[in-house]
């Protein structure tokens, strides 16, 4: 017999079970929001309490230990943040918003986090799933400039389904379940993705390091990084194969980016939020079809690639031209790049960054120059495999995403009450 539903007057909420509530946020749960710690203070990187930002929240195993040893009988320490207890909710607040985990132990956060200590007795785990689903209202909250943040206020005062405490437990047991078993398939469907990643760097290594030709004649490369080498090949300086210009920009060009990925497009081809917006332009140099692209700050992650548009790009870009094909300097800097090399020689400003805004930097590196005919070989070997393998990941990367959006569903059937836990 199919239980009886009520509307609860929330749009993404629905139906929910007659005998359900809804509740705020604050009336479950104390919340508290977090405080980054003090580089002076001598016990910043010994200390024995773990201290997390929103970007440990990956597993809840995780955490960064930088706390601190003089924790007050209140439960303050050194940076004015409070240790929340374990079993708690962490809500990132910021970068991204509505990122959710559970503590295994205590612990404090940063500013960018809310815990939600229980105030009632209640079923942590199915709060942590209804929290989890919630994502896009959560961001619609979310307010400012720099960076979108949602306030202790409009967090507290998000309203959540209240079903009793028994189905509260009944629902979380049924979840974790389910949720394993769709977590095991999404963590194998990821490893394999890396695997084929994997495998494309090797690829690219091979052929830009020994080329497609088989065996032949191999002489050392007197490079620190490299062994041996094709005997005909020829050892040059990047400045002396890869030439940076600033080219005008036109009246008519859009943005382009250079991605992380490779992908050298036009901004508008991939995506318009999430970017950094220059009104003045000031520095932007054109772009043409086929120009090799390498991104100043982002060399050392791949941001290099040959342009599939017209367009222009921020000075932070180098726009260049090669003594051969464009697309064997791409792939040679690519295999620098996935062979951290590039970060290994960097000084970047940033955490996992390289800073090779001055070409001068990446231009002192010696890269391999095989002939024209070769580097063409090379380049179409390498186009056609891993178009092959690319095909494979996206293929992945779609049942990603299709799983994904499965195990939301089932999350949201189930802490609204449209489906009944067994």
């Amino acid at each position: 017999m199919a239980r009886e539903m009520k509307d609860s007057g929330i749009p993404w909420i629905g139906e929910i079970p007659a005998d359900w509530s809804l509740i705020a946020t604050k009336r479950l749960y104390k919340i508290e929001s977090g405080a980054t710690p003090k580089s002076e203070n001598s016990d910043y990187y010994d200390g024995s309490i773990p201290w997390i930002t929103p970007a440990d929240f990956k597993t809840n195993d995780v955490f960064v230990f930088c706390g601190r040893r003089n924790i007050t009988e209140l439960g303050l320490n050194s940076c004015g943040t409070i240790l929340i207890p374990a079993k708690s909710i962490i809500f990132s607040k910021r970068a991204p918003i509505g990122a959710v985990a559970i503590n295994k132990v205590d612990l404090c956060t940063n500013q960018g986090c809310l815990s939600c200590i229980p105030k009632v007795d209640l079923e942590v785990k199915y709060f942590y799933y209804a929290m989890s689903i919630f994502t896009k209202q959560y961001n619609l909250l979310g307010t400012g400039t720099t960076f979108k943040e949602i306030s202790t206020t409009d967090f507290a005062n998000f309203v959540l389904p209240y079903p009793s405490l028994y189905q509260q437990q009944k629902i979380a047991r049924y979840l974790d379940k389910s949720c394993a078993r769709i977590d095991a398939v999404l963590n194998k469907t990821r490893t394999s993705i890396e695997e084929y990643k994997k495998l494309k760097q090797a690829i690219i290594t091979q052929a830009v390091t020994k080329g497609v030709r088989g065996d032949r004649p191999m002489k050392e490369s007197g490079i620190i990084w490299l062994d041996a080498v094709p005997e005909d090949w020829k050892i040059s300086k990047i400045k002396y194969a890869i030439f940076p210009h600033e080219k005008p920009v036109l009246p008519t060009d859009d943005v382009i980016t250079c991605f992380r990925d490779g992908t050298v497009t036009l901004r508008k081809n991939r995506r318009e939020e999430g970017f950094t917006v220059s009104f003045t332009e000031n520095g932007y140099q054109g772009v043409d079809v086929g120009d090799l692209v390498i991104h100043g700050m982002d060399t050392f992650a791949g941001a290099i690639g040959c342009s599939d548009s017209r367009g222009k790009t921020s000075p932070v870009v180098h726009v260049c031209s090669t003594v051969g094909n464009n697309r064997y300097f791409m792939y040679f800097l690519r295999y620098m790049a996935y062979s951290n090399l590039l970060m290994d020689f960097s000084n970047g400003v940033r955490i996992r960054s390289s800073d090779f805004r001055n070409f001068k930097k990446l231009a002192v590196f010696e890269m391999l120059v095989p002939s024209l005919e070769e580097q063409n070989e090379i380049v179409d070997y390498l186009d056609s495999t891993l178009a092959k393998i690319e095909q494979v990941i996206n293929q992945k990367e779609s049942l990603l995403n299709e799983l994904e959006s499965y195990k939301k569903t089932v999350i949201y059937e189930y802490v609204t009450g449209k489906k009944e836990a067994s």
